[in-house]
């Protein structure tokens, strides 16, 4: 603990020194950074194939390893990542409200740094690089906690980004990555002003449950594609497709279809042997098996979980009344939608489907940051205190109020 402890105070050193800094400089720090990881593509390559090697040696295999494996592609699309975040308006110093109170106190609230944010996440190595340009440009050191799987990756993305900060003549504490469990970093309170963590729902919900420092909840996604009596069905099979097979490793993917009975007979025939082409398992209801060729039973743990793999649960249900008590049951707040050409139903499934993202007629792999045209961004919010879907960079600051007086005193 101690090691993390003196890691704390080295990042609250170098947050000191990322509140106050420019813009511009904050923005060459962030290219600076993102030349740094391609000059070091190399040796980054290597690592991750080293982490690869040895996830593979070990058993793991699926969308594990699609999320652990990095190419000079993703390399690249990292170090852009990074170079996008220094395009995004600066959100540290905005200025949200100002007024003249009768007491002639001007007081306004203004957006600052949270200080430093701790990361916990899983097997995908640009998280590392995302987290780290996002926290540096909303003006906050970060400590990165990294799953074992990736580490020689994350290790050698960190070293990379550490080295573009020493050359800037900026604090390499800026970041950093913590070398032991995760669960000495859940109570670094005192140092830590917020943690995040981003992986599934083990690693969510045993942050939350053991933190003793405040959390942010990113999502656990177990998401919803319903297809409405009235659906285009040649619509909705590219929709469902997409949201399930597209990269299903990922927290927006469709991991449960729910289907109007009265277009089940035509459309589950065709969207199951369309899934099973892509070879993805599908776990359905009695009415589901009937219908759908090598469809496996489904159980109800099946109902509530996100699979990040080619699996599907799949359900027939009476209209949308039951469509929206199955996914209110099951969903985990995180993306859901509807396909539909029913406008009062569209209407319905936005008002009455409570997630951080509800969509008509498109997939849920658009809830991300980038897609909404916000950047990288950490992950997606469930929770619905401070920051809700996508947690870009006005997510990752905090406000504070600024009274201007001229001798008031209160009487």
């Amino acid at each position: 603990m101690s090691s993390l402890i003196e890691m704390g105070q080295k990042a609250k050193d170098a947050a000191v020194v990322l509140a106050t800094l420019s813009t511009p400089a904050k923005n060459k720090a962030l290219l600076a950074s993102a030349d740094a990881l391609l000059a070091a593509k190399a040796e980054i390559l290597a690592k991750n194939k080293a982490d690869v090697d040895a996830a593979v040696e070990a058993g793991i295999k699926g969308a594990f390893i699609d999320r652990l494996t990095l190419t000079e592609a993703r390399l690249a699309d990292m170090a852009e990542g990074l170079r996008q975040v220094a395009k995004l308006d600066d959100p540290v110093g905005e200025v949200l409200s100002m007024k003249t109170l009768d007491n002639g106190l001007v007081i306004g609230q203004k957006r600052v740094p949270m200080g430093v944010i701790g990361i916990i996440f899983e097997a995908r190595p640009n998280v590392a690089a995302d987290a780290f340009g996002l926290c540096l440009k909303a003006g906050s050191a970060v400590i990165l906690r990294g799953g074992k799987e990736a580490f020689q990756t994350n290790r050698a993305v960190i070293s990379a980004l550490r080295g573009a900060l020493a050359a800037e003549g900026l604090p390499e504490d800026c970041v950093q990555m913590v070398p032991d469990t995760a669960n000495e970093m859940m109570r670094l309170s005192g140092y830590l002003d917020v943690l995040i963590p981003r992986g599934g729902a083990g690693l969510i919900n045993s942050v939350v449950q053991n933190s003793t420092v405040p959390v942010i909840q990113t999502g656990v996604g177990n998401c919803h594609v319903y297809v409405d009596e009235s659906a285009d069905l040649e619509k909705a099979a590219r929709i469902v497709i997409n949201a399930k097979t597209q990269r299903p490793g990922v927290c927006n993917a469709c991991e449960s279809l729910l289907v109007h009975e009265a277009i089940a007979e035509k459309f589950m025939p065709e969207i199951g042997k369309a899934l099973q082409e892509r070879k993805v398992e599908i776990r359905g209801d009695e009415a589901t098996q009937g219908l759908v060729s090598g469809a496996v039973p489904a159980t109800e743990e099946d109902w509530a979980t996100e699979y990040a793999d080619y699996i599907i649960s799949a359900r027939v249900v009476k209209d949308i009344d039951e469509a929206i008590r199955h996914i209110r049951k099951y969903s985990t707040g995180h993306s859901e939608a509807i396909v539909t050409e029913n406008y009062t139903n569209a209407q319905r499934f936005l008002n009455e489907v409570d997630a951080a993202a509800v969509y008509v007629n498109a997939s849920t792999r658009f809830t991300d940051g980038g897609q909404f045209g916000f950047g990288a961004e950490i992950g997606i919010s469930t929770q619905k205190l401070h920051a809700r879907g996508p947690m870009g960079l006005k997510e990752l600051t905090t406000t504070k109020y600024i009274i201007y007086g001229n001798g008031q005193i209160r009487e």
